[in-house]
């Protein structure tokens, strides 16, 4: 009887320490766990690509390092609604940890096509009026983010200043990029409370630029593009067009000054990059929830002036704006 009460007792301790050394080692799994992040971009352009590579450097700065404690599926749709959905449902399949979306549509075909992980905004301009949020204080679900909403009200003022003779600005956008529309509107509400007389142009594809970008040149005294991904992957067709013209073009976005714009008050890409990496890693770190996790904006933009573009169009920079590019933004030459 003492035998089997013996033996007994050493078979319960052996399944005690069986199992405690299961649990250790699942636990040790967990904690080593890689996790996986989609990142989907909707096409290549310098805004965009920039964007993606703020959003690497951003995540290494938070201790995830591609590689080696994270795997990062970056897929491009090269601006094709169908690879939008095919490549969201990888991500879906594969059971990705969390989801990043650059710009509006990339953002879109993940809400459509995943429920129950976390999607991040990799700079979306308006996150509420795109239907991917609640709201942009309170989310309440499984997606938050960054925005890139310009501030509009500083461009305008800065063509203003640029184009003090201006009687009429023309602003072209693409119809179908809920962005494009959304600060369409917003910059003809500015306009009509600033009294400058506002005519738009709208165009379905890059097919149509170049025409439309003529028929603008010849009818306004300077241009404006909102964040456009159409137009900023096609800013060498506009600028071309308003060059003949010695028409100015000031675009939203800082790497589209670059690309021949004249000037703006721009939100760095890059930096919009960063920032959206660093949420994503307190989203996997568990430090934050996506629900109660408000959208990030950044209100205030750099100023950026292509000196080079100036010249060729024979414009003058206001001494007040060449000194502030020299001293708080970029002056390019």
């Amino acid at each position: 009887m003492k035998n089997r009460v013996k033996l007994l007792s050493v078979i319960a301790i052996l399944f005690i320490f069986l199992g405690y050394a299961f649990f250790a080692e699942s636990s040790k799994q967990r904690a080593t766990k890689v996790p996986t992040v989609g990142i989907l971009q909707l096409m290549s352009h310098p805004a965009l690509d920039a964007i993606h590579h703020g959003i690497i450097h951003g995540l290494e700065e938070e201790g995830y390092h591609p590689g080696k404690n994270i795997k990062i599926d970056f897929q491009n749709a090269q601006n094709d609604q169908s690879n939008l959905k095919t490549m969201s449902t990888k991500f879906a399949n594969e059971n990705a940890d969390l989801s990043i979306g650059i710009a509006t549509p990339s953002a879109q075909a993940l809400a459509n096509t995943i429920n129950d992980k976390p999607i991040i905004l990799g700079a979306i301009t308006d996150p509420k009026g795109a239907g991917l949020v609640k709201d942009n204080q309170r989310p309440g679900g499984d997606i938050t983010g960054v925005s890139d909403q310009a501030p509009l009200k500083e461009q305008l003022g800065l063509i203003q200043k640029f184009m003090p003779k201006m009687k009429k600005l023309g602003i072209i956008y693409t119809s179908s990029d809920d962005s494009a529309v959304a600060q369409y509107k917003k910059f003809a509400k500015i306009c009509k409370q600033a009294h400058v007389p506002l005519k738009a142009y709208s165009i379905a594809n890059t097919n149509d630029l170049n025409q439309v970008a003529e028929q603008a040149a010849s009818s306004v005294d300077a241009i404006y593009v909102p964040t456009d991904n159409t137009i900023a992957g096609a800013m060498q067709t506009l600028v071309g067009a308003a060059n003949k013209a010695k028409v100015p073009v000031f675009p939203a976005v800082d790497t589209m000054v670059k690309s021949g714009g004249v000037a703006t008050y721009g939100i760095d890409q890059y930096q919009l990059g960063v920032a959206t990496g660093k949420l994503s890693a307190e989203i996997l770190k568990g430090n934050r929830k996506p629900a109660t996790t408000p959208i990030k904006f950044f209100r205030h933009g750099k100023l950026i002036i292509n000196e080079k573009q100036t010249r060729k169009l024979g414009i003058n920079i206001p001494e007040s704006l060449l000194k502030e590019a020299q001293q708080k933004g970029e002056l390019i030459k």
